[in-house]
């Protein structure tokens, strides 16, 4: 199936009503709330300490960090920033990564310096790695995905090394086809269980037509780690503030122990309102979790 087709299938599918799930299990793990600070992207270079003080007043607890490069994250030795975070009460439990290019750009992707990115991971208390995002290229066919994710296998042996797991995070484009068989379903076999999870965005997975319940089931345990962001009700490709959109997040928690689920982050990739905005709006919603 076309990219174009898939996306508009996927789109039909989903716009219009509530999306409600099964209750699997009743014994909803409680968890802090999480924030990815990608939310705040457009801010946070400005002023990281006074955007992460911010957070930390609204009650946000558990942090994954984006844009790691040579020892430094928001423009600050990796040191400072995380031992800032520690001093709020807050921690980083997580943390984006690309693939990057080898002798290319700065260090910390998986093919340009990655032992050093787990080395400051671990320093600043990070239960996970995350690798973020496929470019078009890199997920051009199913071979590139293979490819891909025997890249990622070793780049977990090295984390493994040092206590640290690697996740890999979905966007849509996972659950394309290719010859009759889904990019997605061929990763959970490949990426080895014994050194990758799985941290499912809810939003792209719904997006893309699927059921993230039903993952649950067919994996239980693997999907450690969720992003957690609402869809608009009208244009489902839009965000919604927490709690107003179509994602039925409640019903989803109680499917948390299924899952496996450690950790959870809202974030938005577009925002309804102002970045800070949508993050002080959603957080009350998000305490219920």
């Amino acid at each position: 199936m076309k990219r174009r087709d898939f996306i508009q299938t996927s789109a039909l599918a989903i716009a219009g009503s509530a999306i409600v799930f099964p209750a699997l299990s009743a014994a909803t793990p409680k968890l802090p709330v999480g924030i990815q600070l990608y939310t705040l992207r457009d801010v946070i270079m400005k002023d990281p300490k006074g955007v992460v003080k911010m957070l930390a007043d609204l009650g946000y607890k558990d942090l994954e960090t984006y844009g790691y490069g040579d020892g430094k994250l928001f423009g600050m030795p990796s040191k400072e920033f995380s031992d800032y975070v520690k001093s709020l009460g807050m921690r980083i439990t997580s943390g984006h990564y690309g693939l990057g290019k080898a002798g290319v750009g700065p260090m910390g992707s998986i093919r340009n310096g990655w032992e050093s990115a787990v080395v400051d991971a671990k320093e600043a208390g990070q239960e996970y790695m995350v690798l973020a995002y496929l470019t078009k290229e890199e997920r051009a066919s199913m071979d590139s995905y293979k490819g891909i994710c025997d890249e990622v296998n070793k780049a977990a042996e090295v984390c493994k090394k040092y206590g640290v797991r690697m996740n890999y995070h979905n966007h849509d484009f996972e659950f394309e086809k290719f010859d009759g068989e889904v990019a997605y379903d061929m990763m959970l076999k490949r990426l080895d269980p014994k050194l990758v999870d799985m941290e499912l965005d809810l939003y792209w997975t719904i997006f893309a037509g699927v059921n993230p319940v039903d993952l649950f089931a067919k994996h239980p345990g693997r999907f450690v780690q969720w992003h957690v962001k609402d869809m608009d009700k009208t244009d489902n490709k839009k965000n919604a503030i927490s709690g107003t959109g179509s994602i039925d997040f409640k019903s989803l928690m109680k499917s948390a122990k299924q899952s496996g689920l450690k950790h959870w982050y809202m974030e938005y990739d577009n925002h309804p309102v102002s970045s800070t905005e949508s993050v002080k709006e959603s957080i009350g919603y998000l305490k219920t979790l």
